[in-house]
Formats: structure tokens, C-alpha cells, sequence
């Protein structure tokens, strides 16, 4: 199983992003996916996530109303798409499948893709 996530750079503030993540290997479209991400001297923190069922989405209070994450199955991928970032977004980013409906947290997720690095200057 591979996750191939793209999309990472630097943005100014108030700013767009749209991350991807390309699924190989496993049958993507009976996969939750989620997105977590790791600021510098941070834990990696919950995003969102995109249930397998349905297609229903949970956010982070921090990113509610900012970022939206999507999924084509036809494609075997998702995004992640960030609006009016902050700098306080500045992290690496990674995308996570699990088989479970839905999940938030890490040891919930059975596989993780590279990250990719965002970073968002004042």
C-alpha cells in the first residue's frame, strides 16, 4: 500500500493550498481517509477525515471552516483543500487510510503516507 501525497509549498497568509493524496495497493473506496499533520516541536495533531461510507467529513476545531477534504474514488485519491491559512498551519503534512468507518485518532490508522512540508509566512 502506497499514499503519495503531493501539494505541500510555502503560501502567504490568507492564502490557498490542495494537498493530494494518491492511493495504490488497497481498495480505496472501502477506506476512511484522514489528513494530521505535524507542526515544528509539535505532536502530529488530527485534521479531518473523510469516512469510506458515504463520504461524510470531521474537522478539527482549528481548521473548520478553512480546510475541506474531498475524495474521488475514480481516481483513488483525496484532498485536502486549505483556504485563508494561517501561519500557525506551517506543518508537514501527512494522509492516513484506515479500513475502520470513521477515525481520529493515529493508532486508529493502519497506513500513512510521506507528508509533505506546508509552510505559511506572515
Amino acid at each position: 500500500v502506497q499514499l503519495q501525497v503531493s501539494g505541500g509549498g510555502l503560501v502567504q497568509s490568507g492564502g490557498s493550498l490542495r494537498l493530494s493524496c494518491a492511493a495504490s495497493g488497497l481498495t480505496f473506496s472501502r477506506y476512511t481517509l484522514g489528513w494530521f499533520r505535524q507542526a515544528p516541536g509539535k505532536e502530529r495533531e488530527f485534521v479531518g477525515t473523510i469516512t469510506w461510507r458515504g463520504g461524510v467529513t470531521y474537522y478539527a476545531d482549528s481548521v473548520k471552516g478553512r480546510f475541506t477534504i474531498s475524495r474521488e474514488n475514480a481516481k483513488n485519491t483525496a484532498y485536502l483543500q486549505m483556504n485563508n491559512l494561517k501561519p500557525e498551519d506551517t506543518a508537514v503534512y501527512y494522509c492516513t487510510a484506515t479500513g475502520s468507518e470513521v477515525a481520529w485518532l493515529e493508532y486508529e490508522y493502519d497506513y500513512w503516507g510521506q507528508g509533505t512540508e506546508v509552510t505559511v509566512s506572515s
